[in-house]
């Protein structure tokens, strides 16, 4: 039984699994819902699609998206530049502004190329040199155009962001940086045009680098005010009516799920548990009073035979050498079917008078009851059990011996 129980708790237990990830336990009925990160960011649908939270299908090949371990916002990772913040993604017009992580774009370009290499994005307009320069605080500003970059900077130093051909067209020619009045250079990188600044206390730093895609073009979906998605069997780009979004976010969905669904199918589990043990334990008494009311019946289907002193007391005759019988022309025993010779002992019922053989009958009646002819019960003998019997018998036996 239980084994029983456990092959039934494992039962309901992927049952639950199977509500609880529909998407993933009914393959083909996928849900392609708005989502987004835990830690919040913009929404992410159609071409994109975030890993481990939507479908494949879901989504348009190289525009997946993640959340990062570190911080649960949305990132998106680009071959060859690494992982970048995504903080906005406009549908309509197809662009998408991204930002380093730790808020610092010009570091990253001054550490490695910004590349767009095998991937679906570029950049609106042409990438321009800059030339990054390293001013002491206590230097004016330099008089050429420039964008001070508040997250490479400190309150010794300023970090300027200066177009390269501006630079040298308005410093000396011959070492620039050995005039006091000029800043030392740190190096020159290729900016992408897209990249946008915001001011934040007096200081201008990198808000974020625009990227744009052409393909899929999903432009007339959104005009529409249409959900853009992939036909699957023709692999063209399909519009369909716009499903609202969730009220709840999908981790909270689960939370929910999970705080409720898991207390509920441990108390059904155990309510289960509980009916089984009472149906096991019905069935097992009652298995048990039918192996009693078998064991009663056969009891009492048991014969018994008479005591000794009531067979003893029973008439007992020694037949002479006449052979003169109790009744005529019955010389036969009923039980063994020999004849009566001479010096035998007869033994007959006084009830109904059917005479024995002594030794036949005495056997007889310590197993039946009855008379073996006329199966009449003897009246006022007392009954015993076959052991008693046998006892009797033994008795018997050993007092003939001696």
């Amino acid at each position: 039984m239980p084994s029983l129980q456990i092959f039934f708790s494992f039962l309901l237990f992927f049952l639950f699994l199977f509500l609880l990830f529909p998407q993933r336990a009914r393959g083909a009925s996928s849900d392609c819902s708005i989502s987004s990160c835990p830690a919040g960011g913009p929404p992410v649908r159609f071409p994109f699609r975030l890993r481990r939270i939507q479908r494949r299908p879901c989504g348009y090949p190289k525009f997946d998206l993640s959340c990062s371990n570190q911080t649960n916002l949305t990132t998106l990772t680009l071959s060859g530049s690494g992982a970048f913040l995504v903080k906005l993604i406009d549908y309509r017009s197809q662009k998408m502004w991204i930002d380093d992580p730790n808020n610092c774009l010009p570091k990253r370009f001054l550490s490695h190329p910004f590349s767009l290499h095998d991937t679906p994005f570029s950049v609106p307009g042409d990438s321009k040199n800059y030339t990054f320069l390293n001013c002491s605080s206590s230097q004016t500003t330099p008089t050429f155009p420039a964008k001070s970059i508040s997250c490479l900077s400190s309150l010794e130093y300023t970090v300027y962001a200066v177009p390269t051909g501006a630079y040298y067209a308005s410093a000396p020619a011959a070492a620039p940086s050995s005039s006091p009045e000029l800043c030392s250079v740190i190096s020159t990188a290729l900016v992408p045009r897209g990249v946008t600044y915001e001011r934040s206390n007096g200081r201008v730093s990198g808000a974020g680098v625009a990227v744009t895609w052409s393909q899929p073009d999903c432009s007339a979906c959104e005009a529409g005010n249409k959900a853009c998605g992939l036909d699957t069997d023709t692999r063209q780009i399909v519009c369909s009516d716009r499903k609202k979004s969730p009220g709840l976010p999908r981790a909270v969905k689960y939370s929910i799920i999970l705080g409720v669904g898991i207390p509920g199918l441990l108390l059904l589990i155990g309510i289960i548990h509980y009916i089984y043990g009472k149906i096991f334990d019905r069935l097992h008494r009652s298995s048990t009073d039918d192996l009693s009311t078998s064991t009663a019946l056969q009891s009492a289907n048991v014969v018994v035979g008479l005591d000794a002193p009531t067979i003893e007391s029973y008439p007992k005759t020694l037949l002479g050498e006449s052979r003169r019988l109790p009744r005529a022309n019955d010389n036969t025993c009923s039980i063994c079917l020999g004849e009566y010779q001479p010096k035998e002992a007869l033994r007959t019922i006084p009830e109904c008078n059917h005479y024995f053989h002594a030794n036949c009958i005495d056997e007889w009646l310590k197993l039946n009851a009855t008379c073996p002819v006329c199966r009449k019960s003897p009246e006022g003998s007392s009954l015993v059990t076959p052991s008693s019997s046998v006892s009797s018998s033994s008795s018997s036996s050993l007092a003939s011996l001696q």
